[in-house]
């Protein structure tokens, strides 16, 4: 056990450090004074990032667990710093991300007084709002329940599947003693820390060892199985040998694997047995395996998502094959929750995927089935582009087509050590299906909650927690305005992540949703929701960045080569705002992801 530990602030901040994080994101005030004064004494060895904007801060640190696995911190003061952090924070707690949010408050002696920004007690019932929109949330009293509490938020934030935490502060709580029960009669005694996380927080859930046999036996049964991962199955996937074992089981069963779009990348996508992404302005690929009709597509296994709307394309009956369903999750509320399951599976994903490697090598399958499964996924891949336009990402003309950014982006950035963060709207289209994710070049979307501005903030977190890795974020005008200012903490604190900002002074997804659901003239919509003409480069060199403005997959080229180049030597954001064609449109609207009447056919001989 470590040295007994003065104060709460102290104490607070010991368990961070415990938990292995290095920055923390917010913005000051004075609800937080006694945690400043904290982090300023120990500067040298964690450091409160200063932000522009609460929002941004919380983004901040989504994308510093992104890169890392490490949990991510946002400190933001009272009233309108602790709402203004709460989509920051919602987000993280939709798409699976370990945050911890602490928000100041003030101090428990004037509570009900009507005190400047006074939460708890007041009309803003803080604890109360994050309590509906994250799995924890409570409010440290006293220096009595400051260990427990906040032990309590640790093991939340960092359980299978992932969660976001919060703990309000009061700011005279954190200055007080922290202590804990002793026998009874007898004074609190002053806090000790623990010198493990293992000490107040156990291993995620196993699997039961005969649901990993009944999985197996359902493969081996069927003709042409498939296998899809979900965004749960990232941090397992991300281990070395967890992967190469998952690898060495597909590639010996000759199993096609699919990953939903926040899933993109947990399995290499430039693999043999890759179809890529199933779901929101997914590939192609998936569609032929899982529609032809000899063998029959007959066994699906999910792992880590909990098929939701843009996991599933809407749902889309091609996903459920003529045969079992098999779905594992460490959230037993998500099983069967939007597709009915021959086989639910509780438990953490990585420790699944072992088990079951380590069982498939006592019954290999048939040669001869491997090898034809093999070859049907080659054919598919021989006969189909992946992509929904191989015109628009070949495109070299003036303005630019989003798909040839994605194309120039992959042949620029570095193959081994790039992390992009996709933005909501139209981006994400573009970038989920024509970028490549693979061990190494990672793409991340939050397409749970989907809020505009995420990448902007996310791009900086990341970046701090790989500062080896090219961090670039890729978004919209519209959703780079929302939080673009995060410039500015870049530039303030020496990071040199990279943003492509597609220019087409419109919200776009509005323009074309409105159009394609409700008719009209698409140029009257775009009137509509037209931005206004920004100058965007202007802008973010105003807030310290190099700014660059191309219109040409050549000009963009140019510009990205410098952008990576002076981000690592300068240390500097690098803005590159690209004109893009006005009219292109991402593969949300592609008749042929959904289901023909050939399809439809298939489906109702599927029912009988």
């Amino acid at each position: 056990m470590q040295k007994e530990i003065p104060n709460v602030a102290q104490m607070l901040i010991a368990y961070l450090k415990l938990e292995g994080v290095s920055h923390v994101f917010g913005v000051p005030g004075g609800g937080l004074i006694e945690m400043l004064d904290e982090f300023y004494t120990q500067r040298d060895d964690i450091k409160y990032v200063i932000c522009r904007q609460e929002t941004g801060a919380a983004y901040m640190a989504d994308g510093y667990y992104r890169a890392s696995g490490k949990l991510g911190v946002v400190m933001v003061t009272t009233g309108p710093g602790a709402t203004n952090a709460l989509t920051g924070v919602m987000n993280a707690e939709a798409g699976g991300s370990a945050m911890l949010a602490l928000t100041g408050e003030i101090a428990e002696a004037y509570a009900g007084m009507g005190y400047l920004q006074e939460g708890i007690d007041g009309k803003l019932d803080v604890n109360a709002i994050y309590q509906a929109s994250s799995a924890y949330s409570t409010i440290l009293t006293s220096g009595v329940n400051a260990q427990r509490l906040a032990e309590a938020a640790l093991r939340t934030a960092l359980d299978v599947p992932r969660h976001a935490a919060h703990i309000s502060l009061p700011v005279d709580v954190t200055g007080q003693q922290a202590v804990k029960l002793g026998k009874p009669g007898d004074p609190p005694v002053p806090v000790t820390m623990p010198d493990s996380p293992a000490r107040y927080r156990s291993p995620p859930p196993v699997a039961a060892p005969h649901k990993v046999e009944q999985t197996l036996e359902i493969l081996a049964a069927a003709q042409r199985p498939l296998i899809m991962l979900g965004n749960g199955c990232r941090e397992a996937l991300r281990d070395s040998a967890t992967l190469a074992a998952f690898t060495h089981f597909v590639e010996a069963r000759g199993i096609p694997v699919i990953t939903t779009a926040d899933g993109k990348g947990v399995f290499p996508e430039d693999h043999p047995l890759s179809l890529r992404m199933f779901g929101i302005a997914n590939c192609i690929w998936p569609y032929y395996w899982m529609t032809q009709e000899d063998p029959h597509y007959d066994a699906l296994l999910v792992i880590g998502s909990g098929l939701g709307e843009l996991a599933t394309n809407k749902w889309n009956p091609i996903l459920r094959p003529k045969g079992p369903i098999v779905q594992l999750d460490a959230n037993q509320r998500v099983i069967a929750r939007d597709f009915p399951v021959d086989l639910g599976v509780v438990g953490e994903a990585g420790a699944f995927i072992n088990a079951l490697a380590r069982l498939s090598g006592e019954a290999p399958p048939p040669p001869d089935q491997v090898a034809a499964r093999k070859a049907k996924v080659a054919q598919i891949k021989a006969n189909h582009s992946p992509f929904s336009s191989d015109a628009q990402y070949k495109a070299t003309t003036t303005p630019v087509q989003p798909a040839a950014l994605c194309r120039v982006m992959q042949d620029v950035l570095p193959a081994d050590k790039t992390i992009i963060m996709l933005d909501a709207g139209n981006c994400v289209g573009w970038g989920a299906h024509y970028l490549v994710s693979k061990p190494g070049f990672e793409v991340h979307a939050s397409l749970d909650m989907g809020p505009m501005g995420f990448a902007s903030g996310a791009v900086v977190g990341a970046k701090l927690a790989r500062p080896d890795a090219t961090c670039v974020a890729f978004t919209g005008d519209g959703a780079f305005m929302m939080q673009g200012t995060e410039i500015s903490t870049a530039q303030r604190n020496g990071v040199g992540a990279i943003w492509v900002v597609l220019h087409d002074d419109d919200l776009s997804m509005v323009s074309q949703g409105m159009e394609h659901f409700k008719g009209g003239n698409i140029d009257d919509w775009k009137e509509m929701f037209s931005l206004g003409s920004p100058d965007l480069a202007q802008f973010a060199s105003g807030l310290g960045a190099d700014a660059y403005t191309v219109n040409s997959p050549d000009t963009f080229e140019t510009a990205l080569k410098t952008a990576v180049a002076k981000a690592e030597a300068d240390k500097k954001p690098q803005v590159i705002v690209a004109q893009i064609d006005r009219t292109a449109e991402p593969p949300y609207y592609d008749e042929k992801y959904a289901p023909s009447k050939a399809q439809a056919r298939l489906l109702t001989m599927r029912k009988h």
